[in-house]
């Protein structure tokens, strides 16, 4: 069979030329001129198509075009008036305490110094007291992860870690010692609640609690920073400013019992002997004087006669690290080149000596962390070292260690907090159920099924598993 495009058919007579209403017949003598032309289109599969036309009625047809209904229409846009600025990031970092929709849960005891170190309290929930509570948030121990919104009111669970901690603590600055902790384990294993509550262990002690909350905002670039002039390191003025107010809120009541007793000539801002150490904590909200006044301070409470510190950080290995800082010849900054950091780091590593004792304790994240080889053997080798067993060595094929975050580590004692055990798992299950946000029974069979569930006892599966229902409808 022929083809439609072959030459045959292109040279035969149109059916406009051989219908029975056209003027031209085929009985004629002399058969009528007719020229043809081609036009080339590509057909719907991409291929050339050579289409005849008469002389004189050849149509131009355009390859690609579509008819598109309704493209002109008129789209009606709803006019929102944009976020203000820092609005989201409000909305985002938001804690909720309290929920007036849960019930209120009676005969709980409060928290107290010498709750917190009993080994009769283990498996209990126990209330924060108010005063407590507005201390912890000055301080932004409570985190927007957890789930304080589900409850009446803020509460804790007593583990066995919580104990150990607490007695370290104590134990140590009652040596005038300085006791220089990590805290490691698994995601959503209740580090960070660990830390809130080594910090309500420093608070119901008046202690001075200074915590740096989200270690990865020193270290991402995400504040602004200057060099300190003569130094090699830098400072994060305005970061200072909002950790100044934070110790000041927190620890006023504690810092206003004690005044100052160098000299400090140097200071942009008044600073005589006789004025408290809350007012120096207090004495400046301009970023240019924050580091000297931060200075100043530290000074302070080093000195002997002043009350024990607590220094706490969440998020340790972003500051192991290089920083995304650079300097001013545009080289990236070492995180312990950071003002802040190097505080931290040299109190975490001993080099800060403390003579009224000192609680300094770094809290690692497994949910955003980098992966720092360096940090890991370091904490490999203090966990063999606490243990007793050969401490592991160096890898001699690997040439990216970093020395300072050895020394950083250096000595430090680990606390691996692991999931809770099925007494405490019961214990907080039947808070979850008294609080109306549980609706299963507690009991045995329960109980061991959401402690197998999360992984032998992970705190956050267990919230996944028991409360998923209730995150998802709020």
């Amino acid at each position: 069979m022929a083809s439609a495009n072959c030459w045959r058919c292109l040279a035969r007579p149109s059916q406009r030329l051989l219908s029975p209403t056209s003027s031209l017949t085929l009985s004629s003598s002399k058969p009528p001129a007719v020229t043809f032309s081609t036009a080339t289109q590509l057909n719907a599969g991409g291929k050339v198509v050579q289409r005849s036309s008469e002389a004189g009625m050849s149509r131009h047809i355009r390859a690609g075009k579509r008819l598109i209904l309704g493209k002109n229409k008129k789209r009606t846009t709803v006019k929102t008036k944009p976020p203000a600025p820092g609005e989201r990031k409000a909305f985002r970092k938001r804690i909720q305490l309290s929920n007036d929709n849960a019930l209120e849960v009676s005969g709980l005891s409060e928290l107290t110094a010498e709750h917190i170190v009993d080994s009769g309290s283990i498996g209990q929930v126990v209330g924060l007291p108010p005063a407590l509570i507005d201390k912890l948030r000055a301080a932004e121990a409570f985190k927007p992860t957890q789930t304080w919104g589900l409850f009446r009111s803020p509460h804790m669970l007593i583990r066995q870690e919580t104990v150990d901690l607490a007695k370290q603590l104590t134990d140590a600055v009652s040596k005038k010692e300085t006791l220089r902790m990590v805290v490691t384990g698994d995601r959503a294993s209740g580090k960070s609640i660990l830390g809130l509550q080594a910090l309500a262990t420093g608070f119901m002690n008046d202690w001075v609690v200074i915590n740096v909350p989200e270690a990865q905002e020193l270290t991402t670039g995400a504040t602004e920073y200057s060099q300190i002039p003569n130094s090699e390191q830098f400072s994060q003025p305005v970061y200072t400013v909002k950790l100044l107010q934070a110790i000041y809120k927190a620890n006023q009541s504690v810092l206003s019992q004690y005044k100052i007793e160098l000299d400090h000539m140097h200071l942009p801002v008044a600073a005589n002997r006789g004025m408290t150490l809350a007012a120096l904590a207090n004495a400046t909200k301009e970023p240019e004087f924050a580091w000297p006044v931060f200075q100043a301070f530290w000074k302070e409470l080093l000195l002997p006669g002043r009350p024990p510190i607590l220094f706490t950080l969440d998020g340790l290995s972003h500051i192991m690290r290089i920083s995304d800082y650079r300097s001013p010849a545009f080289e990236l900054i070492h995180s312990h080149d950071l003002s802040l950091i190097r505080l931290f780091t040299e109190a975490l590593g001993g080099k800060t000596q403390f003579a009224n004792g000192a609680g300094i304790l770094g809290i690692c994240t497994k949910g955003n962390s980098p992966v720092i080889p360096s940090m890991e053997k370091a904490l490999e080798q203090a966990a063999a070292a606490q243990a007793g067993t050969p401490v592991a060595e160096r890898d001699p094929f690997f040439a990216k260690y970093d020395d300072r975050v050895f020394d950083a580590l250096k000595g430090v004692k680990l606390l691996n907090v692991n999931g809770v055990s099925k007494k405490e798992a019961r214990g907080l299950m039947e808070y979850w159920a008294a609080s109306g946000i549980l609706r299963t029974r507690v009991d045995e069979k329960n109980v061991s099924e959401k402690w197998t569930m999360a992984g032998s006892g992970i705190l956050g599966e267990m919230e996944r598993v028991a409360l998923y229902d209730v995150r998802v409808t709020m």
